[in-house]
């Protein structure tokens, strides 16, 4: 009976397995920060209710920010639809401070770097990530 149910135990932890997709990195090269000041937060967002909300966000990198170019890594990002938001929080304040509580005051930039009038849309920056993983670029406009 022992040896029965290890047998049953391996076949569902290999079935498992092999149901669960693999997971990649995601590589973000952000464009045009303007100045080393603060840092560059990134937003990852997986539920389309939850984009722009940092707080509900899949996953949220943040690192010293630096002039020009810099290159953020989420690891181990399952595959699947994502949309991601990165901005220059200049001041380190810990969010992207607002001008009459909708004009962004600091750089930002969306991932497919649409062009935006108005709240920006989950599926104006949606993008599919491969189990192996991608890079994509955002540019900053500030």
């Amino acid at each position: 009976m022992n040896r029965l149910f290890s047998v049953f135990f391996l076949f569902c932890a290999l079935t498992v397995q092999a149901q669960t997709p693999a997971s990649g990195s995601l590589e973000v090269e952000v464009a045009g920060v303007r100045n080393a000041s603060g840092s560059l937060r990134a937003s990852l967002y997986r539920p389309q209710d939850a984009f722009r909300k940092e707080a509900q966000a899949f996953r949220v990198l943040v690192v010293p920010a630096q002039s020009g170019k810099a290159l953020l890594r989420f690891e181990d990002v399952p595959p699947g639809s994502y949309a991601l938001m990165a901005y220059h929080d200049e001041n380190a304040s810990g969010k992207l401070d607002l001008r009459l509580g909708m004009f962004p005051l600091e750089g930002y930039g969306l991932s497919n770097n649409p062009a935006v009038f108005g709240p920006p849309a989950f599926a104006d920056s949606a993008f599919d990530l491969p189990a192996t993983g991608s890079r994509i670029s955002v540019q900053l406009k500030y």
